[in-house]
């Protein structure tokens, strides 16, 4: 199982060694994408964490115990498709490849699992169609 998604901490589970323990204690592959983190603050981070089913349920067991809370990196997105005209201005500068035009039918894809948050598509459309809410 393999997802990415967005640990906040609160003053008290900023200063635990979290990552570490979810690597070392329940074998959790971690790809850090975004870091917002400051010492004795709440910090947020994106992550893409990959583990077996078993290991998945018991990190979220250490995350909810620890007072980390998570949410899946799409919940986090939004993005108005039924405005959107099809410009293909936010492909030009999404290098994650998260959007794309299908070429046969010239409609973009959103696909939000590969969005790393950049936030470079709301700045490109111009209908301002995107929201990416990482610091909540």
């Amino acid at each position: 199982m393999k997802k990415k998604y967005i640990l906040s901490f609160n003053q008290d589970s900023v200063n635990k060694p979290v990552t570490y323990d979810l690597i070392k204690n329940f074998d959790i592959k971690i790809n850090i994408i975004k870091a917002n983190i400051s010492a004795d603050e709440a910090g947020h981070l994106l992550v893409e964490m990959e583990a077996d089913q078993e290991n998945m349920e018991k990190c979220f067991q250490y995350l909810d115990e620890n007072r980390v809370e998570y949410v899946p990196a799409e919940n986090r997105i939004i993005f108005d498709q039924e405005k959107c005209v099809d410009c293909g201005s936010c492909t030009a500068v999404c290098f994650a490849e998260a959007l794309t035009l299908d070429p046969e039918t010239r409609e973009l894809q959103f696909h939000p699992e590969k969005c790393v948050f950049c936030k470079l598509c709301t700045k490109a459309c111009p209908l301002g169609l995107f929201e990416i809410r990482f610091n909540e």
